[in-house]
């Protein structure tokens, strides 16, 4: 029999970014707040203290700071007349558990939508026609404007002290920033971070095709900052442990370094750690949440009682409590009726590596997870579609966050597998070499969804969230034609070798291969229930009650990094819930 608490005003499911910011906006008002994370807790000191956390081994293959795929996994299948097999090693993405979530290993990357992202459906109707749309793409709007949105962008980068240059304050363009984002309120928090060598050469090679480039914006912070809730960072020291490490040095903003220090101390917020929740629980109508019922460390089963619940989850397992506690109608896609599970999409990447003689030294054990160069020319409104054949653009920028041994050595095509001519080679390559990525737009189709699995289950008994997605046409033609550019720009820099290779007409999704950690859509906004799960605050159509926030709420998924319209998206909803719905519960936006 279930263990009952005592009720509260809101319960949080999940304590990564989305997690923090709902509980410090819900505290500030007052608010009784329990959150729920299925991980340990996790702090820079002791579990990102050197020098432990720069273990490759650990962070990179043993996977520390990532689920138990022996415990709660999902399936994936191409087709819907295929059969999903389950995720059993960490490959694709990599989903985060314990106190900070993915955002205590993700890299920094911290961009914002353009104008154009958030009324995309509209914008490409209205640049090339509704029948330049492919019949299964089932792109839509977000229901809410980057204009509405920049305030909580901006919020949002001061939390996290980013480091770019801007490109447009208050409708005027600025020197050595993004020419074509939308225009913003003010500066970064802080000035960009160091250029490494391979950046620098971006540049000139952007410069020499005529593109715009500019810093990335990342979260990594380039000097001493104190952000507006008192929590201090330090300067980055580029030691290459971003991507999959937590920070030791407090310069990567993460909701341990940025958000929890003030949260801790509050007497109404409480974290339980180890609760592992297996449903939301709804009324005899199903119209109004009650709580949720998790497990604690000790497998004792726990019902929270809560007047709210915050789906801040992984985005993948936001979709999958939705499913599990029946709120809202699971999508069909052979009939279209449905919104839960509805437009899931990904993002598409490739690699260009340019390796150089011995003169030219990259030192690629060094590196920051966010920093580097990068520009719009083939992204947004920019691009021609048309012309170039497919919706959707994307970018090519120029990173490094860090490389070694374990995390893989990259050498020259043609290069042995193993031997002393592949030694050789990783003597030869492993100081002289940069790459350049390219990072595409993933549109959402009718056939490319969520559900939960038939067959498998988890440790708990409960159904696994199951994914049906492959790579479209459109995307393997957006993938041949960005590479293209990227080749192109390469050459300027008269490399000694190079290695990249766009999607081939037919690629499938290979789950195995680290991709990114993108994922977006499942329970996407919308302005209406026919056609999304969630309204313009992020709360359910079908329960009033209940939140879902983060990048399952994407329609689909623009060419940038998700993180920062996510903690935008999150700010936006927050303000609704104190604002408006605290005082009048119900629906805030009217069916």
């Amino acid at each position: 029999m279930a263990t009952i608490k005592k009720k509260v005003d809101a319960v949080i499911v999940g304590m990564g970014w989305t997690g923090a910011i709902m509980a410090k906006r819900l505290t500030d008002e007052g608010l009784h707040v329990v959150a729920l994370e299925r991980g340990p807790d996790r702090d820079t000191q002791p579990d990102f203290a050197y020098p432990r956390v720069v273990d490759e081994l650990e962070g990179s293959v043993h996977r520390r700071f990532l689920q138990s795929l022996g415990q709660e996994t999902f399936t994936i299948r191409h087709g819907i007349n295929d059969t999903a097999v389950p995720f059993r090693q960490m490959g694709s993405f990599k989903p985060g558990t314990g106190v900070g979530g993915a955002g205590a290993h993700w890299s920094g990357c911290h961009f914002r939508p353009l104008p154009e992202d958030m009324n995309f459906r509209s914008s490409m109707a209205e640049r090339y026609g509704s029948k330049f749309i492919p019949d299964d793409m089932t792109i839509q709007d977000f229901p809410v404007s980057y204009k509405e949105l920049e305030p909580y962008l901006d919020h949002y980068e001061y939390v996290c002290g980013t480091s770019g240059k801007a490109g447009v304050i208050n409708g005027v363009v600025q020197q050595g920033g993004n020419p074509f984002e939308g225009s913003r309120s003010r500066e970064y928090p802080l000035g960009a971070n160091a250029d490494y060598l391979g950046a620098e050469m971006f540049h000139k090679a952007a410069r020499e095709m005529g593109y715009h480039s500019y810093p990335i914006p990342a979260s990594n912070a380039s000097g001493p900052y104190v952000n507006p809730y008192g929590c201090q960072l330090g300067p980055c020291n580029f030691c290459g442990f971003c991507s999959d490490y937590g920070c030791l040095n407090y310069s990567k903003a993460s909701p341990n370094a940025c958000i929890l220090p003030v949260l801790r101390q509050r007497k109404n917020f409480e974290l339980r750690t180890h609760a592992h929740v297996l449903k939301v629980n709804l009324d005899d109508e199903g119209k109004q949440a009650t709580g949720v019922t998790y497990l604690d460390a000790e497998g004792r089963e726990v019902e929270q009682p809560a007047d709210i619940v915050l789906l801040c989850a992984f985005s993948l397992f936001n979709v999958q409590l939705m499913l599990l506690s029946g709120i809202g109608k699971p999508y069909n896609p052979e009939t279209g009726e449905g919104t839960v599970g509805k437009n899931y999409s990904y993002q598409n990447l490739n690699r260009v590596v340019l390796f150089f003689n011995k003169d030219v030294q990259a030192n690629g054990f060094m590196g920051i997870g966010g920093g580097g160069a990068t520009f719009d020319d083939l992204n947004g409104k920019q691009l021609d579609n048309a012309a170039a054949g497919f919706v959707g653009g994307g970018i090519i920028w120029a990173r490094q966050p860090g490389a070694g041994p374990v995390r893989g050595i990259p050498v020259p095509s043609g290069t042995p597998a193993w031997g002393s001519d592949w030694k050789r080679a990783v003597a030869d390559s492993f100081r002289h070499t940069f790459y350049f990525e390219v990072q595409g737009a993933c549109m959402s189709y009718r056939q490319h969804y969520l559900d939960l699995d038939p067959q498998y289950r988890d440790a708990f008994g409960r159904p696994l969230l199951r994914m049906t997605f492959d790579w479209h046409n459109n995307e393997i033609k957006a993938s041949q034609f960005l590479v293209d550019k990227a080749l192109q720009m390469s050459r300027v820099l008269n490399p000694r070798a190079m290695t990249g290779e766009s999607k081939k007409e037919g690629a499938r999704y290979n789950a195995t291969q680290y991709q990114s950690t993108h994922t977006c859509g499942g329970a996407i906004m919308g302005d209406s229930p026919s056609n999304s799960a969630l309204n313009r605050y992020l709360q359910s159509w079908d329960v009033a009650n209940v939140f879902a926030i983060g990048a399952n709420a994407f329609p689909q998924n623009n060419g940038y990094n998700p993180t920062g319209l996510v903690g935008g998206l999150a700010y936006w909803a927050a303000d609704a819930i104190c604002k408006q719905y605290l005082k009048n519960p119900g629906p805030l936006v009217q069916a």
